[in-house]
């Protein structure tokens, strides 16, 4: 495992994190004996950094972290998890909803702790409920180590935030798709001069620089000297910046847990070639030629007041335009949103009201009701009702 060294405070992070956003699931909840076992060995090889947050998993992630890390595996790891500003609404919920983290994470203390998923105007909010005031004592009472922030929002909004506080360390989305979304390459840059540790969340863009390769896109990887699965090209591409720290992967799969350990210990700063750096761009723009949401399935426009499982309505929709595989997309249009797997009530995308509450959570900033109403025209047609049907023998649920 590879190390990378936070200016400010000296600590030696391992450059891959491990996200606890898209934990192993069964049955509808979090499958405890994998996820446990898959955070153990992790640690156990060499990473140091956890990262969770108070919504992940319903709300069940922290408590989730708080029982697997007993037995000495606490004192191994800087735990991370955040203060989710969305729900704050006075200065008191935030020590409220830290304590409470404390508790649910049987710790007295976290190591990196952010305020979650800025933008503009709701740093503007935070900031007026006195959110530094609340850093600095829960600093000085020991609650909190680091203090730092997640972000979603513009960069000229980021450069602001980085300039507004004495900040150890942010946290911002970035791989080959987004250098020039959110606070991208220039946000990058920036926090980096201004002396903070970077922590990187979704490198694969929620999985879809590695999920349903497009055979446009494998063709160019194929092209490449030296072969590297998807995955190792995307993480290898952040890891080649020097201003990046860590790299969070929502690791859920052991052999994805492997694979991302092996490459943590070959990823050294500015290692790759020219050749490989015009590689990785020339993917990029076949990729921009293929997405159509940009949706990186974080979730954070759930629970939609109508019932629509939008994440999930979008990865479909994104994977059929990258396969081009239809069959496969509309059997799985109605296993999924059509609450077949989970055993549950259909959230297709047509049971949008465009009430517009989605809109304003996004970090993407997408215009979500406008897409859903494109996947809902694609795949709610007169066949719905068979590739139902098809879907429950498919997954064993007449």
């Amino acid at each position: 495992m590879l190390y990378r060294k936070i200016p400010e405070n000296g600590d030696e992070l391992s450059i891959l994190g491990f996200g606890c956003m898209r934990l192993p699931v069964k049955e509808g909840k979090i499958d405890e004996e994998r996820a446990a076992q898959q955070v153990h060995y992790a640690i156990d090889h060499g990473v140091n950094y956890i990262d969770t947050a108070w919504p992940y998993h319903m709300g069940e992630s922290e408590p989730f972290l708080g029982r697997a890390l007993v037995g000495g595996y606490r004192e191994k790891v800087k735990l991370a998890t955040k203060l989710p500003s969305w729900t704050v609404k006075s200065r008191e919920d935030m020590d409220r909803i830290l304590n409470a983290q404390l508790e649910k994470l049987r710790t007295d203390h976290i190591d990196y702790y952010l305020v979650h998923g800025l933008v503009g105007t709701l740093w503007d909010k935070m900031e007026k409920l006195d959110v530094l005031e609340f850093l600095d004592r829960a600093r000085e009472d020991g609650r909190i180590v680091n203090a730092g922030f997640s972000f979603h929002g513009s960069v000229d909004d980021f450069k602001r935030i980085v300039d507004a506080y004495p900040w150890i360390f942010c946290q911002i989305q970035y791989n080959f798709l987004d250098e020039k979304n959110q606070a991208g390459t220039e946000g990058l840059e920036y926090a980096a001069s201004k002396g903070l540790g970077v922590i990187i969340m979704e490198p694969l863009r929620g999985g879809k620089l590695t999920n349903s390769i497009p055979p446009a896109v494998q063709n160019i990887w194929n092209e490449a000297s030296v072969k590297r699965t998807p995955a190792e090209w995307a993480l290898r591409w952040i890891w080649n910046h020097p201003e990046v720290t860590v790299v969070l992967s929502g690791m859920n799969e052991e052999a994805h847990i492997e694979e991302n350990l092996r490459i943590a210990d070959e990823a050294y700063p500015n290692s790759l070639t020219e050749a490989e750096i015009q590689l990785v761009k020339k993917v990029e723009q076949k990729y921009r030629e293929l997405l159509k949401t940009g949706c990186t399935g974080c979730r954070y426009c759930a629970p939609c007041p109508s019932g629509v499982d939008i994440a999930g309505c979008f990865e479909i929709y994104d994977n059929f335009y990258l396969s081009g595989n239809e069959k496969e997309a509309k059997l799985m249009y109605a296993a999924k949103p059509g609450g077949i797997i989970r055993g549950d009530v259909p959230g297709y995308a047509s049971q949008c009201v465009q009430c517009g509450q989605c809109v304003e959570k996004c970090p993407q900033h997408l215009d979500i009701p406008t897409f859903l109403k494109a996947v809902a025209e694609e795949f709610e047609g007169k066949d719905l009702r068979g590739w139902k049907v098809i879907a429950k023998k498919a997954f064993g649920k007449e």
